[in-house]
């Protein structure tokens, strides 16, 4: 029986499938900075979140702006999927066109929210999982 050294085993990575709310008005896109203390901090995203068991995509999209926005937003067209491989896992992104209310945007998870032309939106940092949405973004707007 061969052993298997550390350095030849495959990690298994975690898989994290987690879905984006894009939200556009007057050609411009809501960009979320993420807040202190957490993984990425300081980067650029779409708001929304992990997926839970027995959540479609949309679901789950509608919760978390519930719970990082406090609005409820209604969940429109899949965007685009992207996956980037993290040191800590696997994220697969799922992005959904997404409309806002009339409610004021309340900020529980994000230090910071700003609208981009799509001049701007490579103006910010954003996280890798989320940079593949933003090119298909920037393609679809200038159509």
């Amino acid at each position: 029986m061969k052993e298997i050294k550390k350095s030849e085993q495959k990690e298994v990575k975690q898989q994290i499938h987690v879905v984006g709310a894009v939200f556009v008005q007057d050609q411009r896109v809501l960009a979320a900075q993420r807040g202190a203390g957490r993984s990425l901090a300081g980067f650029w995203e779409f708001p929304g979140g992990k997926i839970e068991a027995g959540e479609t995509g949309p679901q789950a999209l509608a919760r978390e702006l519930r719970e990082e926005l406090c609005i409820e937003a209604r969940v429109g067209e899949f965007v685009a999927r992207s996956v980037y491989e993290y040191d800590f896992g696997t994220v697969t992104l799922d992005a959904y066109f997404c409309e806002i209310p009339g409610a004021q945007l309340k900020l529980t998870e994000h230090q910071e929210i700003r609208w981009l032309n799509v001049a701007e939106l490579f103006s910010v940092e954003w996280a890798p999982a989320d940079v593949p949405i933003i090119a298909e973004l920037a393609r679809l707007l200038l159509d």
